[in-house]
């Protein structure tokens, strides 16, 4: 009987395909949390259907119904919803993906790896969901705050740019390299990542590299209160530049650094803030 019932709700949702889109009959689903706020930023929020329970931000996201986690949406419940687009993020969610576009639903994937992407991304997302002018806006503000942390970045030498370790998760330890959303916004603050030379974006990294590149600040990309010890108590890291000189920092929103999203350039300025702030100037949120 459930099989019946999720055919029907494919036909029903097919019907319902168009090429084109207007306010009238626009119908967003968003499964990706960045994109949700990119969504939110350029002005929808009443053509927003239906999100993963992963979009949290703006609270606006909070009340929309709830389609499923980031990596096992409900394919039934958003072929009901007869969305007329639904955005994805890349990898963990390409299975999504397929399924959808099999059934006649138009996907749009947004997996931008630097801040040039996400721009473009902003600008193609607002194009299909007739929001070019906000979506112009929004690219303008980020373009602007971007080029205050430039301007500031240029203030320092480049023989006194600090080396970075940041750290996804501590078991098993992981952070983020080369290709990395999160390896441009270093880069974009001024800091040079000691993982940039590794063969994936995003993979485990060994204790004894992080030893032998020695940072000078280490970055937690999760707010623990535990997270500066459990740093300081591991074998070997008493040696660490970043450790014997205490730059352990904890109180970045992960958001910022994780999402690629509007508010990856308050990543920017908060990484910025920590590395040179005190030296060469904080720069506000």
């Amino acid at each position: 009987m459930k099989k019946i019932l999720f055919c029907f709700f494919v036909l029903y949702a097919s019907c319902g395909v168009r090429k084109g889109f207007s306010e009238e009959t626009l119908r967003i689903i968003s499964l990706a949390p960045a994109t949700t706020e990119i969504l939110f930023a350029i002005g929808l929020n009443r053509e927003i259907i239906g999100v993963s329970s992963y979009c949290d931000y703006p609270l606006e996201a909070r009340e929309k119904e709830k389609l499923g986690s980031f990596s096992q949406p409900n394919i039934e419940k958003i072929v009901f919803l007869k969305p007329t687009i639904v955005f994805c993020a890349d990898q963990e969610q390409a299975p999504v993906r397929e399924q959808l576009e099999k059934l006649g639903i138009k996907v749009y994937v947004n997996a931008p790896v630097n801040m040039e992407e996400l721009l473009s991304s902003i600008r193609e997302i607002g194009t299909l969901v007739d929001r070019e002018k906000e979506a112009l806006k929004l690219i303008e503000n980020i373009s602007k705050n971007l080029a205050e942390v430039t301007a500031h970045v240029h203030l320092v030498p480049k023989g006194k740019r600090l080396k970075v370790f940041l750290e996804i998760w501590h078991d098993p330890l992981m952070t983020a390299g080369k290709g990395s959303f999160i390896d441009d916004l270093i880069t974009l603050a001024g800091g040079i990542n000691i993982a940039h030379g590794t063969k994936r974006p995003y993979s485990i990294y060994s204790v004894e590299e992080v030893i032998r590149h020695d940072p000078d600040c280490i970055i937690f990309a999760y707010m623990n209160e535990d997270s500066q010890k459990r740093v300081q108590e591991r074998l070997g890291w008493q040696t660490v530049s970043a450790v014997r000189s205490g730059r352990l920092y904890n109180d970045i929103m992960p958001d910022w650094l994780l999402r690629p999203g509007p508010r990856a350039i308050l990543g920017v300025k908060a990484i910025w803030n920590s590395l040179y702030g005190a030296e060469y100037g904080s720069i506000d949120d």
